[in-house]
């Protein structure tokens, strides 16, 4: 019997509260977001699943949205690997901006296209497929393996690394992967076939917070 993915986005951070765009920076997480990220722990306690691993990534938000679910599903000691596979869409020179200003130096239409085109990456940034192509490596080579074993996998990370596993769990196009947002703090828990597809999901709280 194949194992259990579950996957989290990172509790609102600060740079989410001021409209920013964020990328590879660094904020903390608000009092908000750290009231997500136990909302989801609290969620995967009462679901009554115990994790033999995690993964997240090289930057704090979901290191500490991590830590925080961890807390509340009674295993703060649990191994987690770090890794920038896993981060978020770098957005290069979009990155500290805020999305207004962004829009008012480079259009309207110009900065739609960096933010929901699949494949168009802001000037020194990376597109989705871009951030794919990092992400799904790492997955093949570091957390399937395990999940196929027969482990329980957590994975805390970001609204875009997280698209590109689910883009590929649920079968999306590309279109489809663009409408799609994530919810912080909310988890996504996968059950796994032996050959890698998806047996059964179930979503632990409410998507409609996405933003």
């Amino acid at each position: 019997m194949s194992g259990t993915l579950v996957l989290v986005r990172h509790g609102q951070s600060d740079w989410n509260l001021k409209n920013l765009f964020t990328g590879w920076k660094d904020p903390d997480l608000t009092e908000l977001g750290i009231q997500e990220a136990n909302t989801g722990g609290k969620a995967l306690a009462d679901y009554g699943i115990k994790f033999d691993v995690a993964f997240t990534s090289d930057l704090k938000r979901a290191q500490d949205t991590l830590k925080i679910i961890l807390d509340n599903v009674g295993q703060p000691d649990l191994k987690a690997f770090r890794d920038q596979a896993l981060n978020e869409r770098d957005y290069g020179d979009l990155s500290g901006l805020n999305k207004d200003d962004a829009r008012a130096k480079w259009g309207e239409e110009q900065v739609h296209i960096w933010r929901r085109s699949y494949d168009v990456p802001p000037p020194g940034g990376e597109s989705l497929r871009d951030t794919g192509a990092r992400v799904w490596p790492y997955y093949l080579t570091e957390i399937l393996p395990r999940v196929l074993r027969g482990e329980k996998v957590l994975v805390a990370a970001h609204g875009n690394s997280l698209r590109s596993l689910v883009m590929v769990l649920d079968r999306l196009t590309k279109e489809q992967i663009l409408a799609l947002n994530l919810a912080t703090g909310v988890p996504m828990v996968y059950k796994l076939n032996a050959d890698s597809t998806v047996a059964s999901k179930e979503v632990l709280g409410d998507m409609s917070g996405a933003h």
